[in-house]
């Protein structure tokens, strides 16, 4: 045993001596975030505003995470489905990134999460509104810092009832995350008592909306209720206008719709009803810095993508903090990154237990080309989460 002891101490000495220097090590390498987000196509304004928004709270922080450097590792993700499972897992395998933060586009988020489960990365979504990533999908190590496509539109169910319509026609691209958008607003409105006349779903993502609007117009509902983003957006709000249905069939929509292209839709957008967890008007302290320093910064007004970002951000700050910058122990960075309360430009945010963020949905009505707040339609709404097994 005296020879066993003899040998233990100076390898027990050496095994700390080796544990110190890897901290050290740690210490002195740079926090590596792995961006999977369109920089191309028809989401790249989205891509680049999170992007845009993570960068300025990580500045605002010495540009650092608990003490560490920062190191971005940008990848496209070119909305591509197909290309997620691949670019995912060279940001994990070859990058070997601490963090992916990402996507925008719910299919591209579908593959995103089948390389998480087998790899554990911790990723982050600061967009993409598939609801399965934090109920029927949900994992230790997957986060949403943005919404779920019910959380937004749910709202917006009660508010079109209350207004007096009773027969509305609903309108998205035919794939999941606008399918589930309709679904939430559906849900809300028939539980109120109204009626679906008609839901249309268009190929994605195909922005050839005219033919549509004839059909609309032959129905004649009180409203519409759609879900469009990007370019799709602004070519649904502008052709809608010139349509002449504006004036007599009042548009809804997710505030994706018209969120980040204001400027593009310009007037045709004048007196849309949106619901969503941000708006540029917001008139918190926390909102007006975040604004004006975005402007600053960037020469644009930030818009809920830039917020997405930014939140990710401040997130990753005070999970590192608690953390003081090791990210080797896995389990103890998840419960901080779970534990994160923010008050944020957009309203107080934390998470559910399903890792999703619980937080306030406004009315938005565009005035003046900008996004005025009428209401909060919903204070501090939660996901279902049911399904979620953690």
């Amino acid at each position: 045993m005296k020879t066993k002891n003899k040998m233990l101490a100076p390898v027990c000495g050496f095994g700390l001596l080796m544990a110190g220097q890897l901290a050290v090590a740690e210490g002195n390498e740079p926090v590596k975030l792995g961006l999977m987000l369109p920089y191309t196509g028809t989401y790249t304004a989205l891509g680049e505003a999170i992007t845009n928004g993570l960068k300025l709270a990580i500045e605002q922080n010495s540009g650092q995470l608990g003490g560490r450097e920062v190191e971005y590792v940008q990848l496209d993700s070119e909305a591509n489905p197909s290309k997620a499972p691949q670019n995912m897992s060279r940001l994990v395998n070859s990058d070997e990134v601490d963090f992916v933060i990402g996507p925008v586009h719910s299919g591209v988020a579908m593959g995103m999460l089948r390389v998480a489960k087998q790899t554990g990365a911790i990723t982050i979504i600061p967009n993409a509104g598939l609801g399965a990533a934090t109920n029927e999908l949900c994992m230790p190590n997957v986060f949403r810092t943005s919404h779920n496509m019910w959380q937004d539109s749910y709202p917006m169910g009660k508010v079109a009832y209350d207004r007096g319509h009773r027969e509305m026609v609903t309108i998205t691209w035919d794939y999941a995350g606008g399918k589930e958008d309709l679904a939430a607003f559906e849900e809300a409105f028939t539980e109120a008592g109204g009626e679906i006349i008609e839901q249309i779903l268009v190929p994605f993502p195909s922005t050839e909306f005219q033919s549509y609007m004839t059909q609309i117009a032959s129905l004649n509902p009180d409203a519409v209720y759609t879900f469009f983003a990007g370019g799709g957006g602004v070519s649904f709000v502008r052709d809608y206008a010139a349509a002449g249905l504006k004036e007599n069939i009042p548009l809804l929509g997710s505030g994706f719709m018209t969120e980040g292209n204001l400027a593009a839709i310009g007037d045709a957008g004048e007196g849309v009803l949106t619901t969503l967890h941000y708006a540029e008007t917001l008139e918190s302290e926390e909102n007006q810095i975040f604004v004006a320093a975005y402007q600053e910064a960037y020469g644009e007004m930030p818009d809920a993508y830039a917020v997405h970002g930014y939140d990710t951000g401040a997130m990753l700050i005070q999970a590192l903090d608690v953390v003081e910058g090791d990210t080797s122990d896995r389990d103890v960075l998840i419960a901080a990154l779970a534990a994160v309360e923010l008050q944020s430009p957009r309203g107080p945010l934390r998470f559910s237990e399903s890792h999703h963020p619980i937080q306030n949905i406004y009315l938005r009505e565009i005035r003046d080309g900008r996004h005025e707040v009428l209401s909060v339609a919903h204070e501090q709404l939660e996901s279902p989460d049911a399904a979620c097994q953690m």
